[in-house]
Parts: structure tokens; C-alpha cells; sequence
């Protein structure tokens, strides 16, 4: 191949051949130093070699950012390694690595635990649970997100400011500042303001730091010290499993004080929960297409069973009360209602909750604690909890000797015996003879004239 002396001129006026999709020109002067130019006017100036019989071609730069001195010593150098047996691609693979892996040992240092945790957030969302094998609920999530809020701004119910959730400081700390002393001084603040409530945070940010360690990109970043360390084990405060249940005499005040709240659907609800011994969010989310009046029958969102649910005997009492909320919610609202809808644009239809509320956002009942709490305040009943409300359930029903397996089958406990977990398939018209008899008793302590064969 031609060579020729590189000057500043003869660069400038090289250009790619006709029918070629690129032309080089060479140095005389400096062995391998080329210059490359193609069919779109780009040029580079280039440097080919030979090592071990193969061909060796590498891109220098643009002739508008290198001189030809540039130019000639980087093709020199490059020439030097190949005589001592370097293959210069490799070496700059290497240095690539190596600038990489200091970005991304930078990247590890820097990354703070609010970026983690929103990752975290989403491998919660779209993974399965590794316990249940079955994806996380809702309301874990939601859990998540509350605790490590970091407040501000006015709540939709009750018009107070959002309080900050106990993991919200340690989110702009860097993940490698998370030790057993950071840990330590986090939960002496937190137990202070709410040993319980940190306790809880405390173990689910444990579970965030073995997420963590299973990660790529933050492995080894936190110890596991920071959380088993004597000095964070000391301050832990215990967790007290709660332990509210109403007694037997204690039915009579109870039910008196539910039944007389002025909203027929959280009246219903709240003594929904103590029939049925539900969750929560599953009676909440139970909608109109999963009752069936004919057959009596529940179908709950089950997050033991998954998607599909369960179902459980729909009791007379409890038809009774759902009756009546049907047809509550099938009123059509009057002229003065059906004008203010018009006004906002909106058209009245039945609701699809079971337990409605028009002021919440998504139309199904949200927090009838306050309900329940108030209704109880002119009692003399000790604090119970909507979850006491199940446990009482499961409790009380020992009274009327029902077989343990039924109570959990109705309130959706895993089976807690081979016996029960592979040869037991009670169905819903032997349940429903055991639900029938819980709810009866029931009424009958808490001194409520309640005859099953009139509501039929």
C-alpha cells in the first residue's frame, strides 16, 4: 500500500474513493499510522498492526482532535506493546473493567437506602413470596410505604398532619452508613416514640437488609451486624402479641353498643367481623357478586388460599343485616341527590361494595375504627381491637364445642395438622350447620331476639 508523508494539507484533502465505503491514506513516517476516511466524510486516524499472525486495527481519533504528532505517538506506543507481545484491545478492555468496576464500587458507596428501598418496594410488588408462594397483598405493601413515609401534608380523614413513619430517617442515609451503631441510635429515637410501632419497622428493615445482600448491586454493603448485633438486640424492645378478647358476659354490651351507631353499614360490618372471625380487608373488600342470599354463602379474598378465595356459610343473622344494607344501596337517591350528581358530572348506580362509603376513595369502607372506638367509649368494656374481634370469634366458639378444624377453615387459618391438611374436605353445608350454632349462641348472650325461620 501507498505511503505517504502526513502533513496537515494532505489530511485535510483525503477523501474516500468513489465506490468505497472508506479509503486510507499512511504514514511513511510512522509505521501502522493510517488515516481512514468514509463514503460520510468522516475521518479518523487509525493504527494497524500484527500480533501473533493476526491483524490488529484500532481507532485513534478524529484529525480535528489529535495533531499528527498526536497522532504518530499513540501509533508508536501502540506499536511498542505489540512487539512486547501486548495485544493493545485487551489491555484497554482492561482498563474499561477496571474504570467500571471503580464506578460501580462509587455508585455502592453512594447509593442511599431510599433508592434501595424503592427497589425493594417493587420486588415486593411483582415477586412471589418466597413463605407463601403467593404474591404479597396490598396491604403489606402499603405497610411498607406508610412506615417509611416521611410525613407532611394534611390526612383525608380526621384533617391532621401526616405524622412521619419510623424508617423515614434512615432513607437518606448512604446504605454503607447502615451499621449496628447507626441501628442502635435509629431505634432508641424510635422506641421512644413507639416501642411497638418500632419493633415492627425494625423487623420488616431487617428483611429489606437480607434483600439487599441477595442483590447484585448491593451486596455486602450492610453487615448483618447491623441488625444482630448484642448492642441492637439489647434495646429491642419484646413483642407483646396482643391478647384482646371479649368474654362471654361481655356480649350483651358489645352488641348493644354496635347496634346502636347511626351508619347501618359500619354496624354491619363491625358485627360482620365478630360472625364471621374475617380479616379485616377481607370483609372491606367483599363485594355484592360474592353473596349469595340463595345458597348462603361468602366467597373472601383469602390471602391464605390466594385469588380465588374461600368460601364460608353466610349466617341468617348476618343475611339479615346484609338484606337490609341491598336495599340501602339500591334506593335511588331523590331529586335534590340526583341534581348534585349531575352538577359533578357523575350519574348514580348501585354501589359494587358490600360495606360502602361514599367518601372514600375507592367506595369501600376505610376505617371504622373511630366507629367502634366511640360506640365502646360509654362502656365499661376494655380496648378491643377489629382484629380482637376474630380472635373472639375463634374464642367464643369453644363454647359451642365446634371442631377446632371448622373455626379454622371458616376464618381461613392454615390447616394445622397433616390430618386436617390432606383428609379434610369439609363442605359448606357442614360448616354451615357449626356457623348457624356459633351465630345463634351468640345472639342469645348478647340478649338479641333473633328468630332464623322468620328471616327465611
Amino acid at each position: 500500500m501507498a505511503k505517504v508523508n502526513f502533513t496537515a494539507a494532505r489530511v485535510e484533502a483525503h477523501r474516500c474513493e468513489q465506490d468505497k465505503s472508506q479509503s486510507f491514506l499512511w504514514d511513511s513516517k510512522t509505521p501502522g499510522l493510517g488515516l481512514r476516511a468514509t463514503t460520510g466524510g468522516a475521518k479518523a486516524y487509525i493504527f494497524q498492526g500484527k500480533i501473533h499472525g493476526s491483524t490488529v486495527r484500532i481507532t485513534i481519533g478524529d484529525p480535528r482532535s489529535w495533531t499528527i504528532d498526536q497522532a504518530q505517538e499513540r501509533a508508536r506506543s501502540l506499536q511498542t506493546l505489540i512487539d512486547g507481545g501486548i495485544d493493545p484491545r485487551e489491555q484497554e478492555a482492561e482498563r474499561k473493567a477496571a474504570h467500571e468496576a471503580r464506578q460501580a464500587a462509587k455508585r455502592r458507596q453512594d447509593v442511599t437506602v431510599g433508592e434501595a428501598w424503592e427497589l425493594y418496594l417493587e420486588h415486593l410488588r411483582t415477586k412471589i413470596s418466597p413463605k407463601t408462594k403467593k404474591p404479597r397483598s396490598e396491604r403489606y405493601i402499603i405497610d411498607h410505604i406508610n412506615l417509611s413515609s416521611p410525613g407532611g401534608g394534611i390526612a383525608r380523614r380526621g384533617g391532621k398532619v401526616k405524622v412521619r413513619g419510623p424508617l423515614a430517617p434512615l432513607m437518606a442515609r448512604g446504605l454503607s452508613e447502615i451499621t449496628a451503631t447507626c441501628m442502635a441510635e435509629w431505634l432508641e429515637v424510635e422506641i421512644a416514640r413507639g416501642p411497638t410501632n418500632a419493633a415492627h419497622s425494625f423487623g420488616l428493615f431487617k428483611a429489606f437488609i437480607r434483600w439487599c445482600d441477595t442483590h447484585e448491586a448491593y451486596a455486602g454493603i450492610v453487615s448483618p451486624d447491623a441488625y444482630a448485633s448484642p448492642k441492637v438486640k439489647g434495646i429491642l424492645p419484646r413483642s407483646v402479641a396482643k391478647d384482646d378478647c371479649m368474654q362471654r358476659e361481655q356480649l350483651s354490651v358489645w352488641f348493644g353498643a354496635v347496634r346502636s351507631i347511626e351508619n347501618p353499614v359500619i354496624s354491619a360490618y363491625l358485627q360482620g367481623l365478630l360472625i364471621t372471625g374475617a380479616r379485616r380487608e377481607e370483609l372491606a373488600s367483599l363485594r355484592w357478586e360474592d353473596v349469595d342470599f340463595r345458597w348462603r354463602s361468602l366467597t373472601m379474598n383469602d390471602k391464605v388460599e390466594g385469588t380465588g378465595g374461600r368460601t364460608i356459610p353466610l349466617t341468617p343473622y348476618l343475611a339479615s343485616l346484609l338484606l337490609n344494607l341491598r336495599r340501602l344501596n339500591e334506593t335511588p337517591p331523590n331529586r335534590r341527590q340526583t341534581a348534585r350528581l349531575a352538577e359533578r358530572g357523575k350519574q348514580w348506580e348501585p354501589s359494587q361494595w358490600v360495606f360502602a362509603s361514599k367518601t372514600a376513595s375507592d367506595g369501600k369502607i376505610a376505617e371504622p375504627r373511630h366507629a367502634h372506638n366511640r360506640a365502646l367509649a360509654s362502656t365499661d368494656l376494655p380496648h378491643l381491637s377489629l382484629h380482637g374481634l376474630r380472635r373472639s370469634f375463634g374464642t367464643l366458639s369453644e363454647w359451642v364445642e365446634v371442631p377446632v378444624g371448622v373455626v379454622a377453615q371458616i376464618q381461613g387459618h392454615k390447616p394445622s395438622a397433616i390430618a386436617e391438611k390432606h383428609y379434610r374436605r369439609r363442605p359448606l353445608d357442614l360448616l354451615r350447620m357449626w356457623h348457624d350454632k356459633i351465630e345463634a349462641w351468640m345472639l342469645q348472650q348478647g340478649g338479641i331476639p333473633f328468630s332464623a325461620s322468620r328471616s327465611e
